[in-house]
């Protein structure tokens, strides 16, 4: 029934009284049985404490963060270390990592290139991530998306 309540079958009028006297609700547990169940208690406070347990759920599940680098197909040596570098770090604090190479003007004839130097990208910090699919195309970036490491 609640709180400092002992459980026993009462009419509705009754039960209506009881929760009026302690100044709370009745609420309707389970309507389906034979009489139905019903419990006195602060349905306010109740609401309340079950918004707070979904925050916290909310807050204890993981947020995957996804960190973006973008390369050209022609970059060079000294900059494919650097942002590999920076990608590393990503994958180290726990993030996804979209890796893409951007086409400009007619340097899409040489798709290949920046396939290869994603591939290329992958393997470097394999260590570290895996990629989550083969290098994709979508207009003008070709773009991997690296997973870290667990």
């Amino acid at each position: 029934m609640g709180e400092g309540i002992e459980a026993k079958i009462v009419s509705l009028r009754e039960a209506l009284e009881i929760a009026e006297n302690m100044e709370m609700d009745l609420v309707e547990i389970s309507p389906q049985t034979n009489p139905p169940v019903c419990k006195v208690m602060d349905y306010q406070k109740f609401l309340y404490e079950q918004k707070k347990k979904m925050k916290e759920n909310k807050a204890k599940s993981a947020k995957i963060v996804t960190k973006e680098i973008r390369l050209s197909p022609q970059t060079d040596d000294h900059d494919f270390e650097f942002k590999s570098n920076h990608a590393i770090r990503f994958l180290k604090d726990n993030c996804k990592v979209k890796v893409e190479v951007f086409f400009k003007g007619r340097s899409i004839v040489y798709k290949e290139q920046g396939e290869l130097i994603l591939l290329k990208f992958a393997q470097a910090v394999e260590e570290y991530g895996k990629p989550e699919q083969l290098p994709k195309l979508e207009g003008k970036k070709m773009f991997i998306i690296l997973n870290p490491k667990k």
